[in-house]
């Protein structure tokens, strides 16, 4: 079986046991189904096939390398957010020209770099931006791939925390003055505009907002061809939901043709650029039971060794996210809160969930966790960071070893190591 199973009598990853998983490497545990990811990779750009498209998966999402060479051999392109993802991409084997770069704050290094680099894109957020570029890519000779990100003032109907396309949030350019700042940028020596970008939000579960995204995008390319500007492309974004709660979600073919009957007409390459979507269904968290502890009637609070430092979204976002056990019991069933163990009343992973109470030693399983649980962790009170397993060709591979003491304190000389600053350089 593809993907993750829970029955009376097992759970396992593409048949893989997890019970076996997590006693070999410990919890807390990231598992990824290769075959899922490939699968999901694939549906999408399937979906999209008759028009000219490329599908760059966003590194935000989740950018364990591990995960990165199974999409980079499947043919997709990557979205990064900052200098450091695009390292990773690159160590992944993808190449320069695989890459666009997005993101509302962009360093003097990171743009340095990225010029350097000759992307595929430069998705700039701003008139300051594309100025900077130009001067970037003049004293260098060269001229630099620029897309000019839109704010169109949708609102993509999401959790306000994860929605971009409103005149409210830091993203992109007005809508009201993109045409000046694209203009302005086609004249600029430095610079080559090929395309216009759009991502208005994340977790979208309607179409509408998709579509009048999609729709603006693609009206004002035509303003810009009366203009006399060429553009290659057309990226609109990522932002396909998933269900986490088991309900019905969007189908990916419905948001493809969405897309398509917009960009179609243009004649432009349509760019995508999803993470959620592809990798937030192919993994699970699996977490071990360190305390039960009544709270009064059949309500207990039910403490495991993962929380906000290895999966922030609950905390963050009020996220919601199944749990299964990997062994299931048999009897009753309470009420539970199942809570982290970091000294923050924030610290939890589910509440009021109905399930036969847990007993310690137990190792539950939070599902679709693959996206912005990675790439969020941290290391609150010390935490080090979960070690990650992929799951495929019947077989598992530690992906990310779990991090040790030790890595933590790399960073940290102790006194005497040479980590004085003299106080010369302080004066």
């Amino acid at each position: 079986m593809v993907g993750f199973s829970f029955t009376a009598t097992a759970a396992t990853c593409d048949g893989t046991d997890l019970a076996t998983l997590a006693r070999a490497e410990g919890t807390p545990l990231y598992v990824y189904s290769r075959t899922l990811i490939e699968r999901r990779y694939r549906a999408l750009d399937t979906a999209l096939t008759g028009h000219p498209h490329r599908v760059h998966y966003a590194l935000k999402a989740n950018s364990t390398r591990g995960l990165l060479e199974v999409l980079r051999a499947a043919g997709a392109g990557v979205d990064a957010n900052s200098g450091g993802e695009i390292a990773v991409a690159l160590c992944a084997g993808f190449e320069p020209d695989d890459i666009v770069f997005t993101g509302v704050g962009k360093s003097g290094a990171e743009l340095e770099a990225a010029v350097a680099a000759d992307l595929h894109a430069i998705n700039a957020e701003s008139a300051g931006e594309l100025e900077r570029v130009d001067r970037i890519a003049r004293a260098r000779g060269e001229r630099a791939r620029v897309a000019v990100r839109i704010n169109p003032d949708i609102d993509a109907a999401s959790h306000p925390g994860i929605s971009t396309g409103s005149r409210a949030h830091k993203f992109g350019v007005p809508i009201g003055d993109a045409r000046r700042v694209c203009r302005e940028a086609a004249a600029r020596r430095g610079l080559h505009l090929v395309g216009v970008h759009a991502h208005i939000g994340s977790q979208m579960t309607t179409l509408d907002p998709v579509r009048r995204a999609a729709s603006t995008v693609a009206a004002f390319a035509g303003e810009l061809r009366d203009d006399g500007i060429a553009l290659e492309h057309l990226d609109l974004g990522g932002g396909l939901g998933i269900s986490y709660d088991g309900a019905p979600a969007l189908d990916v073919g419905e948001y493809a043709r969405t897309l398509l009957a917009a960009v179609a007409p243009t004649g432009l390459r349509l760019l995508v650029e999803p993470g959620r979507w592809i990798v937030g269904p192919t993994a699970v968290l699996l977490t071990t039971v360190v305390d039960v502890k009544p709270q009064g009637g059949d309500r207990h609070f039910v403490v495991v060794d993962a929380g906000m430092s290895e999966l922030l979204r609950p905390a963050l976002y009020d996220a919601y996210h199944r749990i299964a056990p990997v062994a299931p019991r048999s009897g009753p069933q309470a009420t539970c809160d199942v809570v982290g163990p970091l000294c923050e009343t924030t610290d939890v992973v589910g509440l009021d969930r109905r399930m036969v109470l847990p007993e310690v030693g137990d190792v539950l399983a939070v599902l679709d966790a693959g996206a912005y649980g990675s790439a969020m962790a941290s290391n609150y009170n010390r935490h080090p960071l979960p070690a990650e397993v992929l799951v495929g060709g019947g077989g598992w591979r530690l992906v990310r070893r779990r991090q040790t003491v030790d890595d933590l304190l790399a960073c940290e000389p102790a006194a005497g190591d040479g980590g004085a600053v003299p106080a010369a350089r302080l004066a």
